[in-house]
């Protein structure tokens, strides 16, 4: 399945329009994590494991994404759009959303 930010895909012909499909991920923190992550902050550098938990948020978002595209008949998703949220104090969601279409 072809998915894109863009509205249209070079070399295919966009021949209907199933419908806007959403997939979304809201992945726990625990404390250990919260801890290194603060000493993190403090020190510098980047956070492993807030990225590692950040990318399985995105990939759960996104095959979320593509099963509800493929549910109504789609072989592609345009004009995909990802956002990322703090819920509460520990969660991090990640919400991606596009227009299921059909290519020739």
């Amino acid at each position: 399945m072809i998915v894109t930010t863009t509205n249209t895909i070079e070399g295919h012909a966009i021949t209907a329009y199933k419908g806007v499909v959403v997939g979304e991920a809201i992945m726990g923190a625990n404390i250990v994590r919260d801890l290194f992550a603060q000493v993190t902050d403090i020190v510098g550098g980047r956070s492993g494991a807030y990225e590692r938990k950040l990318q399985d948020a995105r990939d759960v978002a996104f095959k979320e994404l593509e099963q509800r595209a493929v549910n109504l008949g789609a072989n592609a998703i345009v004009g995909v759009d990802l956002d990322y949220e703090v819920v509460g104090n520990s969660m991090l969601m990640v919400s991606v959303s596009g227009t299921a279409v059909v290519i020739a």
